[in-house]
């Protein structure tokens, strides 16, 4: 297989290619580690290499399905690979390497999906911008000076820039719908409870993360989807089946459609006037495909989610470090995590019980007003991210104000926390593309278990504005 065969195919069309024979995993696997050779030297989203691990998967028998033999990266956060370090972008975790795989990994790897690496991850994915110390910035394929998004950048832009065709992702705030609105790729936060998290956890930041993936194209997403959904032993609560499988539901009608838009921020604030023009953008475009469209917002408790989830996700860090002391014997030394890290942690010693209950009940008060939205309405559009992509360290761990980091956080991540608090399913779109080349994706969000929904509604608009041949200019 040629080079630019390989940069030109999303997973499912070189995963067929290895199942007609046509190229080997093997051929497919090398052509991965050359892409990334070629071009990871000026992006920075590979932080871990697992070519040999790979090679071994392309050699061995391969299973059936649709991703068999195709290259795949693992976001170095939380997804355990037996044999293989996980540092979750933190040198406090540098030297940690799983016995066991995490289920959504064995689920992966039961697909036949060759892991070439780990792709950087901001640490503990708390900002919405990967530049761990650890292993330094993931920049942004179509522009280098701006950043990849996070806390999935590395993934966003392994797969903007080809190197590979699709790659996983975690999201508890947005880590997999930023960086996709970033890089020009779509990105798929699945319902709360639709994809494992265990063996070790029942849930992530207490039911705010999910884990799925960042890719080029709706399909490969859906696809991945079917190979991963689905309960395990041990969770704590469940979601919808789905009717049929997701690939299905990709060039499926999806109807006539109540699709709401809201080109301000959630609280009727104006956002950058090139994402509000790239919602408005989307919303004629829906229009011109059949749906019913209507500017308008739920009525939610910004301030309590706000609030709600810097109470959470600070006590989760606190726990997920004591984890760490329990395993290697000892506290964080000087330097061991990032500015940012140490002081939400801290700030979680002097909350209480009655406010981490409070916390709960407000993420669940904010999904009770989400969900009646969605009784009137079918899908909600909005904006990714409120300004295009930012300058490197624009989103800094290394502040020593957390008031001022966390304020910045949410002003640009409030269209997709939500969703997380909620627990319902939301997706980038990258239909709208600046005239500078510059993506500016937008949001679709749908109730609980509705992700069929949204795949039938993106499949419809990647075919109307088709992005999958957008590739960065020079890499």
């Amino acid at each position: 297989m040629s080079f630019k065969e390989y940069v030109e195919l999303d997973g499912i069309a070189l995963g067929a290619l290895i199942v007609k024979g046509e190229v080997s995993a093997a051929e497919a696997v090398e052509a991965a580690i050359e892409r990334i050779a070629a071009v990871d030297g000026r992006v920075n989203a590979v932080c871990i290499e697992m070519y040999e691990e790979a090679r071994r998967v392309a050699r061995a028998p391969l299973p059936a399905g649709p991703f068999a033999g195709v290259p795949f990266l693992l976001k170095d956060l939380h997804a355990l690979y037996a044999g293989f370090p996980t540092t979750n972008g933190s040198r406090f975790w540098v030297g940690n390497v799983a016995d066991h795989d995490s289920t959504i990994v064995a689920r992966y790897r039961s697909g036949g999906l060759a892991v070439v690496g780990k792709s950087n991850s901001t640490e503990l994915g708390l900002a919405c911008e990967t530049a761990p110390v650890l292993y330094g910035a993931t920049r942004n394929p179509y522009d280098l000076t701006l950043s990849a998004g996070g806390s999935s950048g590395g993934a966003a832009a392994a797969v903007a820039a080809r190197e590979v065709p699709i790659a996983h992702a975690t999201d508890g705030g947005g880590s997999i719908r930023i960086p996709s609105a970033m890089c020009g790729t779509f990105g798929l936060k699945v319902s709360r409870a639709r994809n494992p998290f265990g063996p070790d956890l029942g849930e992530g930041w207490n039911g705010l993360s999910v884990g799925h993936a960042i890719t080029r194209t709706v399909r490969d997403s859906a696809a991945l989807l079917d190979l991963t959904q689905g309960p395990e032993i041990g969770m704590p609560y469940a979601c919808p089946a789905p009717e049929r499988p997701f690939l299905d539901e990709v060039g499926r009608d999806p109807g006539r459609l109540r699709i709401a838009f809201c080109s301000t921020d959630l609280e009727g604030g104006a956002i950058h006037p090139d994402v509000a023009e790239a919602v408005v953008a989307a919303a004629r475009l829906l229009e011109r495909l059949g749906h019913d469209v209507v500017e308008t917002r739920p009525d939610l408790d910004m301030a309590g989610l706000k609030r709600a989830t810097r109470i959470l996700v600070g006590c989760n860090i606190r726990n997920v470090l004591n984890m760490r002391v329990r395993a290697i014997g000892r506290e964080p030394a000087h330097g061991d995590v990032e500015r940012i890290t140490e002081l939400w942690s801290k700030e979680s010693l002097t909350l209480t019980g009655a406010d981490y209950a409070w916390a709960v009940t407000t993420i669940h008060r904010v999904g009770r007003a989400l969900g009646h939205f969605f009784e009137k309405h079918d899908l909600f559009l909005t904006a990714t991210f409120a300004s295009p992509p930012l300058p490197i360290n624009t989103i800094d761990m290394m502040s020593d104000d957390l008031d001022a980091y966390y304020a910045g956080l949410r002003k640009h991540s409030a269209f997709t926390s939500l969703y997380n608090a909620a627990g319902c399913p939301a997706a980038n779109v990258p239909v709208h593309w600046r005239a500078d080349g510059l993506p500016l994706g937008v949001q679709l969000g749908a109730r609980l278990g509705g992700e069929a929904t949204i795949l039938r509604v993106a499949a419809q608009l990647e075919q109307a504005q088709p992005w999958h041949h957008r590739r960065p200019a020079g890499l």
